[in-house]
């Protein structure tokens, strides 16, 4: 196609995932409020639910990642993203007229696999563009998604003022409309000379790990990523239920909250990591990331001042710099031969993390919130993130032999 003729199908790319993205930032402000008016519980019991409604959503992008783009191979990239722009429309319907926690449920499993896409839009991207652009329009994939996640939580917040269903019919609106704007603008780029066969072993979601036994220099780094990444999904596991708890804070003023955090971490890894990594290096970028969570969970934990935490959230992305300096570290480590192994070693790890912080959080919150608990703190969680940093500083400082001397500078 030529550059014209690309403009309409890479909008439609771009707008089906910041749809994805706003997927997962929409429910967060009015999750609350929804589960405990299906399930008719109080708010610690709700985020136990929730967890376990995160969780399924993160488990099915996880499973299904791989295997919708081996679809993408066979079927072509149009029908398999159209099809999951109807799947996510009617899946966004049937949220707002849930009656029920296990609907819920049913729908999260199935909005996880709608979500499930950016490997096909990814995929289509790199069949429409010249080798000379790919890594621009790469780079537009990465922003689309940071832009929902800014916006996400905003609007979820903001209909969320209308009731906590208002924002899934916004959403289920949208998607739909993408879907006519892809109907009438999207080409079949996969073409009998590309098109493959399904192959099961490509579609294995478990396959990345593998790669960890070929990179013993690594794991330590891996397992410290693990623990860090379980820790940073504090945010979206129980932003929402801790803030309405601790603040009675509104599903309005929760996707303020949540949107200020998310402009504040694409600030700080799009633009102010270049200032740390060129003053500090990478290994001390680390150890400033590392601390200065370990402060900011403990303040967040303690500090019960609305306005205190408002003007925080911000400046909590300030220490978001762990993660770019651990890949940088890992990508020295790693052989030039090894550095598609070592992406999905690392896309596999943080996968995991997100399936399992949103269970463990939840349930912490609800352990020291529920009436009759020993102790009422709901900032529990977050004493657990700050010793989980202590734990991550550990790891880094225990490095030991061939993978040590790789990771200085």
């Amino acid at each position: 196609m030529t550059e014209p003729q690309n403009r309409l199908p890479i909008l439609f790319i771009v707008i089906t995932l910041v749809l994805d993205a706003i997927g997962i930032g929409l429910i967060l402000p009015v999750m609350p409020d929804l589960i405990q008016d299906v399930e008719g519980v109080g708010l610690s019991d709700a985020a136990v639910w929730g967890g376990i409604l995160a969780t399924s959503f993160a488990v099915m992008q996880f499973l299904c990642g791989p295997l919708i783009g081996n679809l993408s191979d066979r079927f072509g990239r149009r029908p398999v993203l159209l099809v999951s722009l109807a799947t996510m429309a009617l899946d966004y319907v049937v949220m707002a007229l849930a009656g029920s926690i296990w609907l819920l449920l049913v729908a999260r499993i199935v909005g996880g696999v709608t979500a499930s896409t950016q490997a096909t839009a990814s995929a289509f991207i790199a069949d429409i563009s010249r080798p000379e652009d790919k890594a621009a329009r790469f780079g537009m994939v990465g922003a689309s998604f940071g832009i929902g996640f800014v916006i996400g939580p905003l609007i979820g917040g903001f209909l969320g003022e209308l009731g906590p269903r208002a924002p899934f019919w916004a959403a289920a609106a949208l998607a739909t409309a993408n879907l006519a704007f892809g109907y009438f603008v999207l080409p079949e780029t996969v073409t009998d000379r590309i098109r493959r066969p399904l192959d099961w072993r490509r579609a294995n979601p478990l396959g990345a790990f593998r790669a960890m036994g070929r990179l013993p220099g690594v794991r330590p780094l891996l397992g410290l990523f693990f623990l860090y990444e379980f820790a940073m999904f504090i945010y979206p596991a129980i932003w929402a239920y801790f803030t309405q708890f601790r603040f009675g804070w509104s599903a309005g003023m929760i996707g303020i909250s949540l949107a200020l955090f998310g402009v504040g971490v694409a600030a700080v890894q799009g633009g102010l990591i270049r200032v740390y990594l060129r003053v500090l290096g990478e290994r001390n970028t680390v150890w400033f990331g590392l601390a200065y969570n370990f402060c900011a969970f403990l303040a967040i934990g303690f500090v019960d001042n609305s306005t205190a935490v408002l003007l925080m959230t911000p400046l909590i992305a300030l220490g978001a710099v762990v993660t770019p300096g651990l890949q940088a570290l890992m990508s020295k480590a790693a052989g030039d031969n090894q550095q598609g192994e070592l992406q999905g070693a690392v896309s596999s790890t943080r996968s995991v993390a997100m399936v399992l912080s949103p269970l463990v959080m939840t349930q912490i919150f609800a352990a020291f919130t529920r009436e009759g608990s020993p102790a009422i703190l709901p900032g529990a969680p977050f004493v657990l993130a700050a010793a989980l940093m202590l734990l991550c500083a550990v790891v880094f400082a225990a490095r030991r032999g061939g993978a040590q001397a790789a990771y200085r500078q």
